[in-house]
């Protein structure tokens, strides 16, 4: 386990999953009403801005950042992330070790959170991990009538569509009435990042700030934490919490007028 220096709030080093159940995310309470699940971001980003490296986010975040992202994993009920980042991170089963699976049912949790792929188009099959392994429990966000086809994966679909278009926030509402679901951890890409912050659904933003300048412009492959859409205004964050290691920061933001305050 790599130490994590505690800069604010001040505080002794501690592991990942230390500062992970100290936050209590497993046991908050639904925000921004009762049928809606706390939507949390978890991102990493070079100095400079870059959200990945040759077209993939693990070449940025150290091995700390890794401990963080298993761990913040290991408190919520459902991990979402778009298709194109689905297939370019190559997405497999969220928890794998068995002590984490554990960790999970001690804490009054379903073994693994629940799966769930944002897909517009559902040009999904089975070259994605998630999708070819028949153990996995999948939850599909879409304003499609279409199925995915040839996977082996348990897939159900959460059709909610406003003018044509994919209703994030009807979806999440259905995420929390069909399946239980208080907590829902982003992670990423950027046009669904983009598209929650736009539409007022994120609570929290959870970055990991890499000691890295890799110059290129945001598009293509260099892309930022955010993508598509001008928000306008801008999100105003509150800092939150601040952790350090081996030069990497770790940084917790509230969304500021995101349902209920986060908890401190």
């Amino acid at each position: 386990m790599s130490p994590l220096k505690r800069l604010l709030p001040p505080g002794a080093p501690a592991t990942a999953m230390e500062v992970v159940e100290g936050l209590g995310l497993h046991t908050l309470p639904v925000a921004g009403g009762p049928a809606r699940p706390r939507v949390l971001l978890n991102m990493v980003s070079t100095l400079d801005g870059r959200a990945t490296l040759g077209g993939r986010s693990g070449a940025i975040g150290n091995r700390a950042d890794r401990e963080l992202f298993h761990a913040l994993r290991s408190v919520v009920d459902a991990v979402m992330v778009g298709a194109g980042t689905a297939r370019a991170e190559r997405y497999g089963r969220l928890v794998r070790e068995e002590s984490a699976r554990e960790l999970r049912r001690a804490r009054g949790l379903a073994e693994e959170p629940l799966a769930c792929i944002v897909s517009g188009r559902l040009a999904l099959g089975p070259e994605t991990p998630l999708l070819a392994d028949p153990a996995a429990h999948v939850a599909i966000l879409t304003a499609s009538s279409a199925s995915v086809l040839d996977c082996e994966a348990r897939i159900e679909y959460v059709r909610a569509a406003r003018d044509g278009r994919l209703d994030l926030g009807g979806g999440l509402e259905e995420l929390a009435e069909r399946f239980g679901v208080r907590t829902v951890l982003c992670e990423g890409g950027p046009h669904l990042n983009g598209q929650l912050l736009q539409d007022g659904l994120v609570a929290e933003l959870f970055l990991s700030l890499s000691p890295l300048l890799a110059g290129g412009d945001a598009t293509g492959e260099a892309l930022r934490i955010l993508a598509g859409v001008d928000l306008d205004p801008p999100v105003e964050l509150e800092l939150l919490g601040v952790l350090e290691s081996e030069s990497h920061l770790f940084l917790r933001y509230g969304v500021r007028g995101a349902g209920s305050a986060p908890p401190r």
